[in-house]
């Protein structure tokens, strides 16, 4: 029964210790949040900009290989934002559950994929299945730069700009987290290339940019050259704010799944402090037990000699 106890007071311990390194994490977590979400926010301006200026130049241009479907695409780069470290729940998992749907629905429509990764989690999880990346991107999930963006961009827009018989590809995809809030992030699959463009009435555009009127651009020298040097612009820029909400939706995983852990540590602390109580009053009984047999044994021996 002793050794019971000493088991018992042990796994209280270390579990104890356990529950301390998940509530530091989960502090940590809860500042990076914040700085992701400054970073987050502090984007959004440039990119609903660039966002209604593309959209105004979309409507000038007749043609644009950055804005016309291909009549039959054959290849897709697909971008798949995960996280560098662990202990974010579901984050990495969602990410890759959503980016196996969209290669599959790909594969469905004839189309080869190829897979660019960002985060070592990513990469280890195909290199684990042997699946084929053809860029990765490691170390930069929890603070991403405009630069990591660029340098992302410029490889898709290398590959999208040559011949599908040279290995370029028809279309990019990109597969990331939305924060949606502090306990909500929806992993999420958005086509960047070519450009999706929906017809809408003037009123529904006007909704979709704050309720604010579209402003009127002048083009020099021309509608055609601004696009041109606009669009991958655009495409860093999707890019980038995909990055940066992934760190924040990272971050809110982390979080949250740090706070299951520290609850769930001290619901078990609480489990094995009564299991401890009871092994212990167990303990005591039995000696109160033998402690009044050896008496009455004693006792009945004394009775005896006499």
């Amino acid at each position: 029964m002793g050794a019971q106890l000493r088991v018992y007071r042990r796994r209280i311990r270390s579990t104890k210790s356990m529950a301390k390194i998940t509530r530091a994490m989960e502090l940590i977590a809860t500042t990076r949040i914040t700085k992701a979400q400054r970073a987050a926010e502090a984007a959004g301006p440039y990119a609903r900009e660039i966002t209604r200026a593309v959209s105004a130049l979309a409507g000038r241009v007749r043609y644009n290989p950055l804005l016309t479907d291909v009549e039959n695409p054959t290849r897709a780069a697909v971008l798949v934002i995960t996280s560098d470290k662990g202990l974010a729940g579901a984050f990495s998992a969602n990410a890759l559950k959503e980016a196996e749907g969209l290669s599959r629905l790909l594969q469905e429509q004839g189309k080869e994929v190829l897979t660019y990764m960002v985060g070592r989690k990513g990469v280890a999880a195909y290199n684990f299945r042997e699946r084929p990346l053809e860029a990765t991107w490691e170390g930069i999930t929890e603070r991403p730069s405009y630069a990591h963006a660029q340098e992302i961009s410029n490889a898709l827009m290398e590959r999208f700009a040559q011949d599908t018989d040279e290995g370029g590809v028809d279309e990019i995809h990109v597969v990331s987290t939305e924060f949606v809030s502090m306990l909500t992030q929806r992993a999420a699959a958005t086509r960047v290339l070519p450009l999706e463009l929906e017809e809408v009435d003037e009123a529904e555009l006007e909704a979709a940019h704050g309720g604010e009127a579209l402003p009127l651009y002048e083009f020099e020298p021309s509608a055609e050259d601004v696009l041109d040097q606009l669009l991958p612009q655009y495409v860093t820029n999707r890019i980038y704010f995909a990055l940066l909400e992934s760190a924040a939706s990272q971050q809110a995983s982390r979080r949250a799944a740090m706070k299951a852990a520290t609850d769930n540590a001290e619901d078990l602390v609480k489990n094995l402090t009564r299991l401890a109580n009871q092994a212990r009053q167990a303990e005591i009984t039995n000696e109160i037990s033998e402690i009044v047999g050896g008496a009455d044994a004693l006792a009945a021996a004394s009775a005896g000699s006499e």
